[in-house]
């Protein structure tokens, strides 16, 4: 349908000009702003965002933008998902690439930020051993790095399907089981944003 491409075009200029600032903004999170409160823990714990000695909640700036990241890189594999399985492959690495890492953060880092938190600020429920903080620290410092990555590869990803030609041909029909297998994931990240969002 003619659609599509101005469609699909539409969502990818979106999705580069937004893959930018984050993947800029994360790693200046993890080299400045985490390499000051993960330099020599727990002490340097108390330069944790959100805290008296840095009042900034970063959250602000990625929940939003990486909700409308995930639109948009989701957008675009939506209204392209007729194309050849080549420039799709772009489209999906780019979409999984934002939609991995978001529920790396919901599942895995959110609940490290708490105990980090909880322990910085005294709260009778945190972590006591010390030993263990330094190695939650080390785990997380470890696993943003994973993130970083995975936001490379869906950046690329978005400027190599935005850079190239958009096909004319279109794919081959997909069986009925990848066809109802593609609504049900589309369904689920329209939940999974909509619980995003409501963490803001």
């Amino acid at each position: 349908m003619a659609w599509r491409k101005p469609m699909t075009r539409f969502f990818l200029w979106v999705s580069v000009l937004a893959w930018g600032p984050l993947v800029g903004a994360k790693v200046f999170d993890l080299v400045v702003l985490a390499g000051a409160w993960s330099g020599a823990p727990p002490q340097s714990l108390r330069l944790l965002p959100y805290g008296p000695d840095y009042p900034v909640d970063t959250g602000e700036f990625f929940i939003p933008s990486s909700a409308a990241l995930l639109l948009s890189t989701f957008g675009a594999l939506v209204s392209g998902w007729t194309t050849p399985l080549q420039y799709r492959g772009l489209l999906v690495t780019s979409a999984l690439s934002i939609f991995a890492t978001l529920i790396l953060t919901v599942t895995i880092f959110w609940p490290m930020n708490g105990a980090l938190w909880a322990y910085a600020s005294h709260s009778p429920r945190s972590i006591h051993n010390e030993a263990e903080i330094i190695q939650l620290v080390h785990t997380w410092i470890m696993l943003d790095w994973v993130r970083v990555a995975a936001s490379v590869v869906g950046f690329v990803a978005a400027i190599r399907a935005l850079s190239i030609p958009f096909p004319d041909q279109r794919a081959p029909a997909d069986p009925l089981a990848v066809t109802i297998a593609f609504v049900v994931s589309i369904f689920g990240v329209a939940a999974f944003l909509v619980y995003f969002v409501s963490n803001i």
